[in-house]
């Protein structure tokens, strides 16, 4: 049996830490969500200020393949200059060679030092030295990237923290809009914001507006023309989609999702539950259920079959295979539309 993950707290947990001003000697992030970890890092080193007597007891490191650890961590052992403590911030620590280095520190960490230490995505490998130490020492802090329903979440928690209102849909709205990277999703955010102004709600004409600035097509275009079987324009877009940055992994799942909440359309309709119940429950804005229910017709489900192993494939072909990006969704376009 395998043995199972140890729960580690949220980057969220230097709240408590903020709140009482105690600091612990070592604060170690790991995680996907850079979002969290660079407001976590921020908002330590602003709280641990008033301890420092000197800007120069604040030190930011960027770790190389290249730097030796011992060298480092001597930065953290060595006496402040002023009559404070000091701030030693460690990026990139996932680039060091020899992380086991960091647990005889961990053991005996110097009490005039904070030392925050990024991660940047997750340890392989929680059972092996520094990370246990870490652990025990309750100095390891995890950063879980956020998706859909639960970033879709925060986007309503943050409006309402700036004194807006958006409804669970277009949250959701919004998310499939921009992308799951709670960073980018931010700063839209403040461009919607500066955009309304003295209006405090979010609406579905704001999110269309944004997404038209964003880029020239969006994944609901190709959504759109697939749905009229538009194979001209789904595949313009699609290659527009592309150009622009756009990653195919997310127009995969993005189109999974699509013709899968086309093939729940029947059982709905023949259901009497109201249009906006039935569009959450196949992923969309209500918006758009009525292109949905139009698309069904297009849509049968052998052809449905066919598509959903075509997607199959084409997640395959990205991950196994060196067939370049265009090639790849011009096949599952010509499956798709065909």
């Amino acid at each position: 049996m395998a043995k199972a993950r140890p729960n580690i707290p949220p980057a969220t947990e230097i709240r408590k830490h903020l709140e009482r001003n105690k600091f612990s000697p070592i604060y170690f992030f790991m995680g996907e969500d850079s979002y969290l970890i660079d407001n976590a890092v921020k908002d330590l080193t602003v709280a641990f200020k008033p301890q420092l007597s000197s800007e120069f007891d604040k030190e930011v490191i960027h770790c190389t393949p290249d730097k030796d650890l011992t060298d480092i961590l001597n930065i953290a052992t060595a006496f402040p200059l002023g009559t404070g403590k000091k701030l030693v911030v460690l990026k990139d620590f996932d680039k060091i060679k020899d992380k086991k280095k960091l647990k005889s520190y961990v053991g005996f960490p110097a009490e005039f030092t904070c030392l925050i230490i990024i991660h940047n995505g997750d340890v392989a490998n929680l059972d092996t030295e520094p990370y246990t130490s870490l652990l025990a020492k309750n100095f390891l802090f995890e950063a879980k990237e956020l998706k859909e329903k639960a970033l879709a979440g925060w986007v309503e928690v943050y409006c309402k923290s700036k004194d807006k209102e958006i409804s669970p849909e277009n949250a959701a709205l919004l998310v499939d809009t921009v992308g799951d990277n709670r960073a980018l999703v931010e700063m839209q955010l403040q461009k919607i914001f500066n955009f309304l102004g003295d209006k405090n709600v979010i609406t579905f004409e704001t999110i269309k507006e944004l997404a038209t600035n964003l880029k020239e097509n969006t994944i609901f275009d190709l959504q759109a023309a697939i749905g009229r079987k538009d194979k001209k324009e789904a595949l313009k877009i699609s290659y527009n989609l592309l150009e622009k940055g756009t990653d195919l992994i997310f127009i995969l799942a993005m189109l999974t999702k699509y013709f899968t909440g086309l093939a729940q359309i029947p059982e709905l309709n023949a259901s009497t539950m109201p249009e906006q119940a039935a569009a959450r429950i196949v992923g969309t804005h209500p918006y758009y259920y009525s292109t949905y229910k139009k698309a069904r017709e297009l849509y049968q489900d052998k052809k449905l079959y066919s598509i959903m192993k075509a997607l199959l494939q084409a997640d395959l072909s990205i991950k196994t295979t060196s067939i370049d990006e265009k090639s790849i969704l011009t096949l599952l376009m010509a499956e798709i539309l065909r």
